[in-house]
């Protein structure tokens, strides 16, 4: 089967891993990734696809119609990866997250309904639920964000939803737990706490380390979404989600014991605002699919963490970026 997909935001850290992972499994597709290249977005990511004819990168953004619709012709699907996404820095500038989450998204979708898309799968995330003190949230609970980053995304989610209801284009949603693994820019937790430890760093935990989270491997992230694009069902929505429930400060003593690292690395930091208490998610929509993660939650931090160590070129020459950028 021969299909051309453009994704947007494939340069980042999820979206890397899709592109190598999609045209891995599928050797007659094609690939076009539309990526504006923020701070987040590496074109190392992907340098062992530059050579690869079935690989096209594009510099531009998702919020450039011009761009966007000259890309989507001929294009079967869309798959939208591009996002900021993370909360620290929507809470400092909430702006630029609105125009790329939502303003971004609307442009997208406008083109895929002018070209007569056959599928758009837009990525969304769990903190659209909001923080969920017992229980698990399903596709059908009502969306409570609690930062401008998750808003954004709700915000998203809706009008993906409006063009499925309005204009009848084929779209899914997807809604991941927070992913890990290879190629995760060192701002979110577990790459930033690998790599201070790496360099004998402090690991900032916010308030008391009781924050859960719902822990996914990338690679079963994008197994996930690769089964959806070809088996889900248009205006459904699919929680993914690992099963991994784990405090902080848990997680924080697992890298540690991992890189044989002691406890006086952590150093506990004031809470940041609007701060979720915990994830959790039902995935038994996507598990119908066929679809359950693949790799032992241990096992994958341990494969992330010996990633970090053997590419400390690419996560030093980010971090001394972040530096100079400030």
């Amino acid at each position: 089967m021969k299909r051309r997909l453009l994704v947007t935001g494939g340069a980042g850290f999820i979206g890397s891993n899709f592109i190598r992972h999609v045209l891995g499994a599928h050797a007659g597709y094609r690939v076009v990734n539309l990526d504006n290249l923020t701070y987040c977005g590496n074109p190392e990511n992907l340098r062992d696809l530059e050579k690869d004819a079935r690989y096209t990168f594009v510099k531009g953004d998702i919020a450039d119609g011009r761009v966007v619709g000259r890309l989507i012709e001929g294009c079967d699907c869309v798959v939208n990866f591009a996002a900021e996404t993370h909360v620290d820095r929507s809470i400092k500038d909430p702006s630029s997250f609105i125009r790329t989450n939502v303003f971004g998204t609307t442009t997208l979708l406008e083109a895929a309904r002018k070209a007569g898309t056959g599928v758009f799968l837009h990525i969304s995330t769990d903190e659209v639920y909001g923080s969920v003190e017992k229980g698990v949230s399903s596709e059908e609970d009502a969306l409570w964000p609690n930062s401008p980053y998750s808003a954004s995304k709700a915000a998203a989610d809706m009008l993906v939803r409006s063009y499925f209801v309005t204009y009848d284009l084929p779209v899914i949603v997807t809604r991941s737990s927070n992913n890990f693994g290879p190629y995760q820019y060192p701002e979110k937790i577990i790459p930033l706490f690998i790599t201070n430890a790496l360099e004998g760093k402090k690991l900032p935990v916010y308030a008391d380390g009781m924050n859960v989270r719902d822990w996914l491997f990338v690679i079963d992230n994008c197994e996930a979404i690769d089964l959806i694009l070809h088996k889900g069902k248009a205006g459904e929505i699919y929680n993914i989600g690992g099963g991994n429930e784990i405090p902080n400060l848990k997680l924080t003593h697992m890298l540690l014991d991992i890189m044989g690292k002691g406890p006086d690395l952590i150093e506990f930091v004031k809470d940041r605002p609007g701060h979720d208490k915990r994830y959790a998610l039902n995935i038994s929509k996507i598990r119908n699919l066929g679809w359950s993660p693949r790799h032992d939650f241990r096992t994958a931090l341990e494969l992330t963490v010996r990633w970090y160590m053997d590419h400390r070129g690419w996560w030093e020459r980010l971090k001394r970026r972040c530096k100079t950028s400030k």
